[in-house]
């Protein structure tokens, strides 16, 4: 009975629109999750600065971290624009991809899962190292929001790269 129950959440899920609206909400998650706040650092119990995705970055052109700038804004933000429109450009073609498509999608799958989660947790850290005892941080709504884009992500890529396969040996 449930493993019926999981075969048919799993072709629902697998369904083109499905993976289209998916795709929608991913894309509003993640962009939320860039302007929204995502954490808060209250230092000395007086001031508190909030932080996000977005407003780091104009921080770090402020601060003169060209570097770092362009390797988060790269990696957190360039990266998954280009993703979440390939994937749009995919799922509108009724995943008849060429070879290019394929070869790209397949890129995207392996290694674009890695790009925007490893440079939020370096940071994060980074920033919890440096302040340690003199500062606290809260969390908020955006970490949530970004974190679940790119789960989402994830999983529709995974599922697109399935479904093109599966096209291809019918």
């Amino acid at each position: 009975m449930l493993q019926n129950y999981a075969y048919r959440v799993n072709a629902v899920l697998s369904s083109v629109t499905a993976l289209r609206w998916l795709l929608m909400v991913a894309t509003l998650f993640f962009l939320l999750g860039l302007f929204l706040p995502m954490i808060t650092i209250s230092k000395f119990m007086v001031i508190n600065n909030s932080i996000s995705i977005i407003s780091g970055l104009a921080e770090l052109i402020n601060e003169g971290q060209i570097l770092i700038f362009m390797i988060v804004g790269i990696f957190s933000v360039l990266l998954p624009f280009f993703k979440i429109g390939f994937l749009f450009l995919l799922l509108q073609s009724n995943l008849t991809t060429t070879k290019q498509h394929k070869k790209l999608l397949y890129l995207m799958h392996e290694y674009g899962r890695w790009t925007m989660l490893d440079v939020m947790v370096v940071a994060m850290l980074i920033v919890t190292v440096k302040l340690g005892v003199i500062a606290s941080i809260q969390v908020h709504v955006g970490l949530y929001l970004f974190g679940l884009a790119i789960l989402l992500l994830m999983f529709i890529t995974s599922k697109v790269s399935k479904l093109t396969t599966k096209k291809k040996h019918t």
